[in-house]
Parts: structure tokens; C-alpha cells; sequence
């Protein structure tokens, strides 16, 4: 039976690439001059230090950019709440989304099975799979589930005959 795999999978090492992208841009800009900005990855966690809430803002401007250039998708971004850190300066951390989570998986499963297509879609850890008696039934879920408007970016992978 044919069938397909839906992830959300983020390659680290292309966000590392833009983390120092970022690191050259900041070190290189006059309006960075003297500022003690730093951006740091610890495993799926990017933690950024500015002097203020205009230089944090700039620097999310930065990541973005270099996240585009890279050719990664920006809502694989959490961006978490801004703290207070010694002296005036703020600190940020942003999340790299990794997986399906169980709420969005229910959610889409949801909306596969209230559109009556004739196709079973199987919850496996942290990815979808989705399988058809034919080929045409799963092109037409794969368009069902762009149309959702979900912030984190899907990938359609193994697709089987």
C-alpha cells in the first residue's frame, strides 16, 4: 500500500551556520560597536544576551535573515519570554522545534478524518504516517494538510508506492 511519512525535522548544523552568520554580522556592525551581544545553541535550545530589548530586536532581525538565507523555515522558531540578566541586559531563549508534537499530530489527524478521505493516518512517536490504497488519495492529503496554515514546517517524506 502506498503511503508517506509527515515530519517537522530542523538540520542542525545549517542553524549552527547562521548562529555564527549572525556572530560575524554582529561583531562587524558599527551599531553593535562596544555592545556585549552574544547568541549560543546548547542542543535544541538558542539562548540570546543584548544590552536592551532594541538591541534583542535587532538581533532577532539577524537570525531570521540568516535562518532564510540558509534556506530554513523561520516557524521552526519558539521564541520564548525576555528576562532580565545582570545589569540592564536581556536574555532570550528560542526554541528549535523537533518533531511533531501530540497536539498539532491530533489536530491534523483530526482534520484528515473529518475531510472523508479514504486514508489511515497512524501516530508514530514524533511524525505522522499516512497510508492509501491509492496514490492520488495521498497527494490530495498532502494538499489538505498545506492548507491547515501550520506555523511549524512539515516535511512529506518516504513516499511509497
Amino acid at each position: 500500500m502506498p503511503s508517506f511519512d509527515v515530519v517537522s525535522k530542523t538540520d542542525v548544523h545549517e542553524v549552527d551556520n547562521a548562529l555564527d552568520g549572525v556572530r560575524r554580522e554582529v561583531g562587524q556592525r558599527f551599531d553593535f560597536k562596544g555592545a556585549k551581544c552574544s547568541i549560543e545553541r546548547a542542543e535544541t535550545i538558542v539562548t540570546i544576551l543584548a544590552d536592551d530589548d532594541l538591541k534583542l530586536k535587532q538581533m532577532h532581525e539577524l537570525l531570521r535573515v540568516h535562518l532564510t538565507r540558509r534556506k530554513l523555515d523561520v516557524g521552526a522558531l519558539e521564541f520564548g519570554k525576555v528576562e532580565k540578566a545582570a545589569g540592564n541586559s536581556v536574555r532570550q531563549e528560542v526554541t528549535i522545534r523537533q518533531g511533531i508534537d501530540k497536539d498539532l499530530a491530533k489536530q491534523i489527524v483530526k482534520a484528515v478524518k473529518d475531510s472523508k478521505s479514504k486514508v489511515q493516518v497512524a501516530i508514530q512517536g514524533d511524525e505522522l504516517r499516512v497510508t492509501a490504497k491509492k496514490i492520488d488519495d495521498l497527494q490530495a492529503t498532502i494538499r489538505l494538510i498545506k492548507e491547515l496554515n501550520i506555523e511549524q514546517p512539515l516535511q512529506y517524506l518516504n513516499f511509497r508506492d
